[in-house]
């Protein structure tokens, strides 16, 4: 299906009662070949629920991975007028004429595990507004964004693979995992770019003025969306929910990411369950934004790249999991003896 139209944020309270959800049948066909296959059962791990998952979200005992694609969504910020990182804006538009020249790190990994990149720059002249003076975004601004990432998704793709690029958007993650699942500001606050510790303490009494002039919004995620996030963000919810109603499981990056995306969660927790999470960042708030939003990372790297780098690498794990899952024998097909 075609994600239902909407022309109001309120509007994503009700879309999780509109969407697909698991199939069911799949999911425990998948489990019962599993349990045929020439290992014992549970042996494989976390490959063995991969492969189910992918199953249940395909709608097929025996999914295939034929089509990956990966998005990056590039945005600029308005909070960079409070000096919150050290690399100037420039650097957003600079490395997204990286991408598509092919030189970064996300390109090497896309072609390294098989998944066609693009590279989507959203109004990088016109940055959103300086959230501690007001909402970084009107409605019909973020609205656009999380359109413009919806049409960007192809429903031919088996899989999306989701990744970020902007100057200044990791002091937006730590604001909007702040605001949507408490804690103060220096609990989610980390390094980004290379912030030195008197720069995280200067980005937390930022992002600690922006939750106060926007405390009324707190409760209302997708408000809090347009007040504190950013075109990136919002690009990231449009395309998880066009996913979504395509029956595309969808891979998230790190911390930037999947605090985009946990703006769903916050609003109906079912509407990130078909999404996994490809590795846990070395961005300190990951892990506590993994553990609000109740996911496991698919890898542990240590890496902090952005991108949708953790995202490409975990493909190929999900490729491995599906290579034992529908190439393997049974034990019937082996003629190896079960116990």
């Amino acid at each position: 299906m075609t994600l239902p139209a909407f022309d109001t944020l309120a509007a994503l309270s009700g879309l999780a009662d509109q969407l697909p959800v698991a199939d069911a049948h799949a999911a425990e066909a998948a489990r019962a070949r599993q349990n045929s296959l020439t290992k014992p059962p549970g042996s494989l791990g976390r490959l063995e629920e991969i492969a189910e998952f992918m199953a249940a979200w395909r709608g097929t005992a025996r999914p295939e991975i034929w089509r990956a694609q990966a998005l990056v969504f590039a945005g600029n910020h308005g909070i960079c007028a409070q000096g919150v990182n050290p690399y100037p804006q420039e650097v957003t538009a600079q490395m997204v004429g990286n991408f598509e020249a092919g030189g970064a790190a996300i390109n090497q990994l896309c072609a390294a595990n098989g998944a066609e990149l693009s590279v989507i720059a959203l109004d990088l002249a016109r940055p959103t507004a300086d959230f501690t003076e007001g909402p970084a975004m009107d409605e019909a601004d973020c609205l656009d964004a999380l359109w413009q990432g919806a049409s960007a998704v192809d429903e031919g793709a088996d899989i999306l693979i989701l990744g970020e690029m902007g100057i200044g958007n990791s002091t937006v993650a730590a604001a909007l995992t702040s605001a949507l699942f408490g804690r103060p500001a220096a609990e989610w606050v980390g390094p980004g770019t290379g912030s030195d510790k008197a720069g995280m303490t200067h980005k937390a009494e930022v992002i600690e003025r922006g939750l106060k002039r926007h405390a009324g919004l707190i409760g209302n995620a997708p408000a809090v969306l347009a007040a504190l996030g950013g075109r990136e963000q919002a690009a990231i919810c449009g395309a998880v929910l066009a996913a979504r109603a395509a029956r595309i499981p969808v891979i998230l990056d790190g911390f930037i990411c999947t605090a985009a995306a946990s703006v769903l969660y916050a609003t109906d927790k079912r509407l990130l369950d078909h999404c996994l999470v490809g590795h846990a960042s070395a961005e300190p708030g990951h892990r506590k934004l993994l553990a609000a939003i109740h996911k496991r990372p698919v890898l542990e790297f240590d890496m902090r790249l952005g991108e949708g780098s953790g995202a490409a690498l975990a493909l190929g794990i999900v490729r491995s999991a599906l290579a034992c899952h529908n190439g393997m024998a049974t034990f019937g097909e082996a003629g190896v003896s079960e116990a």
